[in-house]
């Protein structure tokens, strides 16, 4: 061998072995296994539950203004107002929804379950209020509402929703810390008789529909709180039988009832609001007739920016604008489980599960009575619909939810790595200024 080649032979590249691992079966991940593989790996990061909250919640409402008012502009004309005066208070409402969403996520826990037993006794007295002559206001045959003067009114019900989740969190986190919950007594009392309480003062309103969600919150936190299944049973059967008798005795429920699948208003025109909500539906087609060209918006349908707003998109935006209404909620709803199956802090999954049943069970309820499936309850669509009364405990209870999302231990030690700290220098990094850097002169020179 010359000297030549031997010093090629020395400045060879050698060739190393590779170390990286080959898949099974010889094949490259990739394709719908590799994305499958992205997807989870996304799903299951710290931050996921707080982004799905945060983002699908502002969805919702941003969504929800847009459709109020293109469904409220003739009922306002109708009754003599601007066109966008239905508009104007449900973004009022949002603003102000939108400062308790951002107070209630920067609270400690300890604030929300100091918040429980005063807004309880608040609730009830505003809900024994509505009761009184001169003071409660009726509105479409349900006493339920309280003047504050000009156009505004105020739905103490509403907000005995969010008082009996924290409430009956705080009640239940305390019994278990304390392991009463393994005693049925501990169980029911004082829970069921509040919550009677509260379902009582709504129906001397005749609101059926909110106590409906009522007994829902009820049901979810004995769920959450591990209730036998004689002791779940037995208070459905109790508060299935309560409901049948309070259908039977009324004539406008039990017409509500009949109208379940109709197709037809029937004599009296008593399903005709089921009956348009359907042919609005109908009428949208895969992408909708466009947004603000709805027919039925003209008189046609009862309260279209209200309890039956589900209708009117599905007109305007087609089946593409309800399915996304759908999966907006659908996400919101995991998201809320999400957290109160990954915290150990008993109280914030009593309160977790306790909204998310709440705003689950009243959007299952009122697009049900849309699609025609469930009776009519008069429940409105939670952030959607038009009705400062709901949205403002609702945004209050979606910032309950964030600030359970960023209170987990995974969540804060990925949001504290996201937020750089301004003013001083870390470890390792390097911030870029548009400072000239100066050399340091010696000293004596100018």
């Amino acid at each position: 061998m010359t000297a030549r080649s031997a010093k090629a032979a020395t400045l060879r590249p050698v060739r190393r072995p590779s170390t990286a691992r080959k898949p099974r079966g010889g094949r490259t991940p990739g394709g719908l296994r590799g994305l499958h593989t992205r997807l989870k790996r996304a799903w299951d990061r710290p931050l996921t539950a707080y982004y799905l909250i945060l983002g699908g919640s502002l969805l919702i409402t941003v969504l929800g203004l847009v459709m109020v008012y293109s469904a409220s502009q003739i009922k306002a004309l109708q009754s003599g107002l601007a066109p966008t005066y239905f508009f104007r208070k449900q973004l009022l409402a949002a603003v102000l929804g939108g400062g308790l969403l951002l107070a209630a996520s920067r609270m400690k826990v300890r604030l929300h379950r100091g918040l429980a037993y005063p807004l309880l006794a608040v609730s009830v007295f505003l809900m024994c209020l509505v009761q009184i002559p001169g003071i409660g206001v009726a509105v479409n045959g349900n006493q339920n509402w309280i003047s504050l003067g000009g156009p505004f009114q105020m739905q103490p019900s509403e907000f005995a929703k969010l008082a009996l989740v924290l409430w009956g969190a705080d009640l239940l986190a305390r019994k278990q810390d304390k392991r009463l919950l393994v005693q049925w007594k501990h169980l029911l009392v004082p829970l069921i008789p509040v919550a009677f309480l509260l379902l009582g003062l709504i129906m001397l309103g005749g609101d059926m529909g909110t106590a409906i969600i009522l007994t829902a919150i009820l049901f979810g936190l004995l769920w959450l709180a591990g209730a036998p299944t004689r002791l779940f049973v037995g208070v459905l059967g109790a508060a299935t039988l309560i409901g049948a008798l309070l259908i039977k005795t009324s004539a406008n429920r039990m017409s509500r009832l009949a109208c379940i699948g109709a197709t037809d208003p029937g004599p009296g025109d008593q399903c005709w609001q089921a009956v348009h909500g359907i042919y609005a539906l109908a009428s949208g087609g895969f992408f909708g007739s466009g947004l603000g060209a709805s027919m039925e918006k003209w008189g046609e349908l009862p309260e279209p920016h209200t309890d039956f707003i589900f209708a009117i998109t599905g007109e305007e935006l087609g089946l593409a604008g309800t399915l996304s209404v759908l999966a907006l909620f659908a996400a919101l709803g995991y998201a809320g489980i999400r957290v109160a199956g990954r915290t150990e802090d008993p109280f914030v999954r009593y309160a977790a599960g306790g909204v998310t049943t709440w705003i689950t069970a009243q959007a299952v309820i009122n697009i049900g009575a849309v699609l025609g499936l469930l009776p009519i309850a008069g429940v409105p669509l939670p952030l959607f619909s038009y009705g400062g009364s709901a949205l403002l405990p609702t945004m209050f209870a979606i910032g309950l939810l964030i600030a359970f999302a960023r209170d987990e231990p995974a969540a804060r030690a990925a949001l504290a790595m996201r937020q750089p700290v301004f003013g001083r220098r870390q470890a390792g990094v390097r911030w870029k200024t548009m400072r000239r850097r100066v050399k340091k002169r010696p000293s004596g020179e100018r």
